[in-house]
């Protein structure tokens, strides 16, 4: 009881629950009895952790056979993990659960209860509501059905309609243990009733079955009180016939005591005339006895000598197997030693042909790697030229991007001046419109091929430019071919338009200005591009800095590898040198070990001739000693031969006089009996 109280104590300190006062006085107050220990705790509103940590002390086996916990106010869950707990426990008996108003899940947890628990004769179920839920009533019956212990069961008062009476009348069929069941006050109905009936039926174990307060009619009622009278009645023949068997296996055991004592008596009887026949056989045994040790004293002497016989032949046979296992071990060394000699030579071989592979591969190694050490300096060197290059090339791009906007710069001036002069002359062509028409013409065509001329010049100097630029530049002879096109179509359309109207004139002439500034605009925008180019030039310029950077680290890196490599090549001649010698040092010393054995087989073999020669000559001794005592035993088994003969005939004799002497005997005896 202490360790149960211990238990509980630790596992509600595992949880961090705090126990319950009211269970620590129930489990101080109760004490062992002789049968067990009832454990009441009837009226106690236990918590779900208190259920919880009493299912788990209750998983081993206790003191208790008796559990009480009527009116507990126990929740579904509560309940589920306190039944958990016993369906492990095997010295529980009798187990009351009235007043809990236990549902589904009551019913669920104490169905599988029935299906694991194995030691449980009586469950109290009254006052609950197990036959609310049809799915936790069906599970606690097929619970019920598949028990083998349970002989006492209560369930008045658990609202049990004809459907649960019809599971539990499927239960009762397949159950053969259950002796009493109590189903007052529920609500079974007709049906439920008619379904219990013919389940009576066929259950064979069912003594008491109280039906009242369940609105089933009488009749129904009359049938299950007299099917329990049948099962009664039939219990009550089977008691009677286990007690007439019981008696009539006493007699039968009566029977075979007087039978076994008279058995006895015979066997006593039959003893004498053997204890007789002992001793009359007794000395006939002396005599053979004797005669048969004269034998086996023969017989030994013989077994002795084809014993030595034996043991020499062995021996023999054993220096033939020295002899030839020496001979075998001979050629096995000679050939392994053949063996041995042409593997460390090919080992040897080999051994050199790797190392001049190993040389020369890393003498290709040191090579390429030194080709490479070459062209990443080469590489590196034209890097270098490619960069003084390029930065001679953006110098010589930013001097002439300074020369192209300067003369950008005076062409649109030269352009604004040639307006202005224009403008002038054409309001005086307006005063003198037939005289300097002509004038106006020429002095306008001159100053055309002036600034033609100067174009040209201007596009071909442009032009070289724009060749030794990139692709960029291109863009810009483009437009100054553009232009060049675009004055050309101006120039012509000034001439037609100068002969034909002034106003057409004046309006070329604003479509040449708006022209040169878009000109100007390009321009401008060239210059901005190159700019960006310049930009971009830079950033080239630095990756392929930080490139040679890389390589020249790559470089030291590489170097650093070779050093290693060759330093491992040193390392690994020195460690194939140091194992060669090492090979020449255990060949040396199994040559002296194979020439200490060659000696060694020379002497064993002059032992074995010297062997077998003394051997022979013991064996023609030893074959003509068996001859002679192989006439002796031929001599002696004759004479054997005939006292066996004469024995047989004297024991055939006393046979029959034996038998004669048994059976009058036995006739005297059986005579007075009868």
């Amino acid at each position: 009881m202490e360790d149960f109280r211990r238990a509980y104590m630790q596992l509600c300190k595992e949880a961090g629950v705090e126990p319950q006062e009211s269970v620590l006085a129930q489990l101080q107050g109760t004490r062992a009895a002789a049968g067990g220990t009832r454990l009441d705790l009837s009226g106690q509103s236990l918590t779900v952790e208190s259920c919880a940590v009493l299912g788990r002390t209750l998983q081993k086996d206790t003191l208790f056979t008796e559990l009480g916990l009527s009116d507990c106010m126990l929740s579904e869950e509560g309940a589920k993990l306190f039944l958990s707990g016993l369906c492990s426990n095997t010295t529980v008996k009798v187990l009351d659960l009235k007043g809990n108003n236990l549902r589904g899940a009551g019913a669920e947890a104490l169905g599988k209860l029935l299906v694991r628990n194995k030691t449980l004769r009586r469950l109290v179920l009254e006052w609950n509501a197990l036959g609310m839920w049809e799915e936790g009533f069906s599970i606690f019956c097929e619970g019920l059905a598949s028990n083998s212990c349970l002989t006492q069961l209560d369930l008045r008062n658990n609202q049990i309609n004809h459907q649960g009476a019809a599971e539990l009348a499927l239960a009762l069929k397949r159950n053969s243990v259950l002796q009493e069941l109590d189903l007052r006050w529920n609500n079974i109905g007709l049906l439920g009733g008619r379904a219990l009936m013919d389940a009576l039926q066929q259950n064979r174990s069912l003594l008491q079955l109280e039906m009242a307060g369940n609105n089933i009619p009488s009749d129904i009622l009359r049938s299950i009180e007299q099917s329990m009278e049948h099962s009664s009645d039939r219990q009550s023949t089977m008691r009677e016939s286990r007690s007439r068997t019981h008696v009539l296996s006493k007699e039968i055991q009566i029977l075979k005591e007087e039978k076994g004592r008279q058995f006895l008596s015979l066997m006593e009887t039959i003893d004498k005339q053997k204890d007789e026949m002992g001793r009359s056989s007794r000395n006939s045994s002396i005599r053979v006895g004797q005669l048969q040790e004269a034998l086996s004293e023969r017989k030994s002497t013989v077994n002795a000598l084809t014993a030595k016989l034996q043991m020499t032949e062995a021996a023999l046979a054993m220096s033939e197997q020295k002899v030839n296992n020496l001979g075998d071990l001979l050629t096995r060394v000679k050939l392994e030693k053949t063996e041995l000699m042409e593997r460390h030579s090919k080992d040897i071989k080999k051994h050199q042909e790797d190392n001049v592979l190993h040389e020369g591969k890393l003498l290709r190694e040191v090579n390429s790697l030194s080709e490479k050490n070459h062209q990443l300096k080469n590489k590196l060197e034209e890097r270098e030229r490619r960069c003084k290059s390029q930065q001679d090339q953006i110098f010589e791009l930013k001097q002439e991007l300074t020369n192209s906007t300067a003369e950008l710069k005076l062409r649109l001036a030269q352009a604004e001046e040639r307006l202005d002069m224009e403008k002038r002359r054409a309001k005086q062509a307006l005063e003198d419109m037939d005289s300097l028409r002509q004038k106006e013409v020429d002095h306008i065509n001159r100053h055309l091929e002036e600034s033609e001329r100067a174009l040209q010049d201007r596009i071909l100097k442009l032009e070289g430019q724009r060749i030794q630029l990139e692709e960029e530049l291109s863009r810009v002879k483009a437009a100054i071919v553009t232009e060049r096109a675009q004055a050309e179509e101006e120039l012509g359309k000034v001439r037609t338009q100068v002969r034909l109207e002034e106003q057409q004139h004046l309006s070329s002439m604003e479509e040449k200005l708006r022209n040169a500034r878009q000109a100007r605009d390009e321009a401008q925008s060239h210059c901005t591009q190159q700019k960006q180019t310049i930009a971009e030039l830079h950033a080239r310029t630095g990756q392929q800095s930080i490139e040679m950077d890389a390589l020249r680290r790559r470089i030291d890196e590489q170097q650093q590898e070779l050093s290693g490599k060759e330093q491992e090549k040193m390392a690994e001649v020195a460690r194939v040198r140091v194992e060669l010698q090492e090979q020449i040092g255990h060949l040396q010393a199994e040559r002296t070990a194979q020439s200490s054995l060659k000696e060694k087989i020379a002497a064993l073999e002059r032992e074995m001739k010297a062997l077998s020669t003394s051997h022979r000559e013991a064996l023609l001794d030893k074959e003509s000693e068996i001859s002679s005592l192989l006439e002796r035993l031929r001599m002696k088994e004759g004479e054997i031969q005939r006292m066996r003969e004469d024995e047989a005939q004297r024991a055939s004799f006393l046979q029959n006089a034996i038998l004669t002497y048994v059976q009058g005997s036995t006739l005297g005896h059986l005579s007075p009996k009868k």
